[in-house]
C-alpha cells in the first residue's frame, strides 16, 4: 500500500477530532456515525454556503472519514480512479465508491444526498449485483 492512503487515515482522524471539538459529536468509525456526520454537514450549511478554504478543508476531512469508515467496516481499500481526479475512491465489495464525490454533493446542499445512505447502500448494491439473474 502506498503512503497516500495512510495519510487519508490521518486526515480522517483529524475529522474525528475537529467534529468532537467544534460540534461536540462523537464519530466512532461505524456506518451509523455517518448520520452524525450528516448532521455536522447540516450545521455547516446552516452557517452559510461553504466556499474557498473552508469548503476545501471540510471536503477533505469528511471525504476521508467517509471512505475510512468503508475501509474499516467493509474491508474497502483506497484506490485512484479516473472518475475521481484530485481525490481517491474506494474499492469495496466489488464496487467503486466515491466518498469525496458524495461529500461534495452533501456540502453543496444537494437534496436527498446523505453520507449515511452512501455507507448503508453500498453493501446492498453489492449483494444485488452479485446475485445471478
Amino acid at each position: 500500500m502506498s503512503s497516500e492512503p495512510i495519510s487519508l487515515e490521518s486526515i480522517a482522524t483529524e475529522c474525528v477530532d475537529l467534529v468532537a471539538t467544534r460540534f461536540g459529536r462523537h464519530l466512532d468509525w461505524s456506518v451509523e456515525s455517518l448520520a452524525e456526520l450528516d448532521a455536522v454537514c447540516a450545521d455547516l450549511l446552516a452557517e452559510g454556503p461553504l466556499a474557498g478554504q473552508r469548503l476545501d478543508l471540510w471536503w477533505k476531512l469528511i471525504g476521508a472519514y467517509t471512505g475510512e469508515v468503508l475501509v474499516r467496516v467493509h474491508g474497502a481499500r483506497w484506490i485512484t480512479h479516473d472518475d475521481a481526479p484530485g481525490s481517491y475512491a474506494v474499492s469495496v465489495l466489488g464496487l467503486t465508491g466515491f466518498p469525496f464525490g458524495i461529500t461534495q454533493r452533501v456540502l453543496s446542499g444537494e437534496e436527498y444526498k446523505s453520507l449515511a445512505s452512501f455507507g448503508r447502500t453500498l453493501p446492498v448494491i453489492a449483494a444485488r449485483t452479485a446475485q445471478p439473474d
